[in-house]
């Protein structure tokens, strides 16, 4: 099941915010437009929150370790040029 901080762009009429609203503020606060309007807003700027999160996700578990045992096999750095990419392309920010 999606979470609507997964979406790639954030999507009003998916079904994840509609779950999100609805197990957060009941259906009654979905069914009254205006209250929607309030909690799809507040959905938004969680979303914008989290967008580094999102620009800044690893390979999976399992493509990592497969890359670690082919760097090995092989003598190459494919894991290590992976992780540095996604640093490189998108740093932390200074605090």
């Amino acid at each position: 099941m999606m979470n609507f901080l997964d979406q790639r762009e954030f999507n009003p009429a998916h079904s994840s915010v509609w779950r999100e609203i609805v197990s957060r503020f009941g259906q009654a606060d979905y069914d009254d437009l205006t209250k929607r309007a309030g909690h799809e807003a507040t959905l938004k700027a969680e979303y914008d929150a989290n967008q580094y999160q999102r620009d800044r996700q690893y390979p999976s578990i399992g493509d990592q370790l497969d890359m670690q045992y082919w760097d090995q096999v092989n003598g190459t750095t494919t894991w290590k040029d992976a992780i540095a990419k996604v640093k490189a392309d998108n740093p932390k920010e200074a605090e």
